[in-house]
């Protein structure tokens, strides 16, 4: 049990850098510093996109739309790490008693 634990906390880290580097890849490509038309920058985008795109959604449906302004990955990662604040404060005990 502590192994899943465990194991759910790392995804959830791995996770939030995943969420981290769609940000950064999508303001690189915003800013024409990346070019989509490059096979590796056009695969790394695809899968963070693939990744992060299923929760983002559905942030962005309650969401006032702020324009330019995205601001679902920062909600995503503030969940994530609600989530992470949770298990270590109600499940850990739980477990490690």
């Amino acid at each position: 049990m502590i192994a899943i634990f465990y194991l759910i906390l790392q995804i959830l880290k791995l996770y939030s850098y995943v969420v981290i580097a769609n940000v950064i890849i999508s303001w690189l490509i915003a800013f024409n510093i990346l070019n989509t038309s490059n096979r590796f920058v056009y695969a790394i985008l695809d899968f963070t996109y693939r990744l992060t795109d299923p929760f983002l959604i559905r942030i962005r449906r309650f969401l006032p739309n702020l324009g330019a302004f995205d601001i679902s990955p920062i909600v995503l990662l503030l969940l994530i790490w609600f989530i992470e604040m949770c298990m270590k404060l109600y499940l850990a005990p739980i477990i490690f008693n």
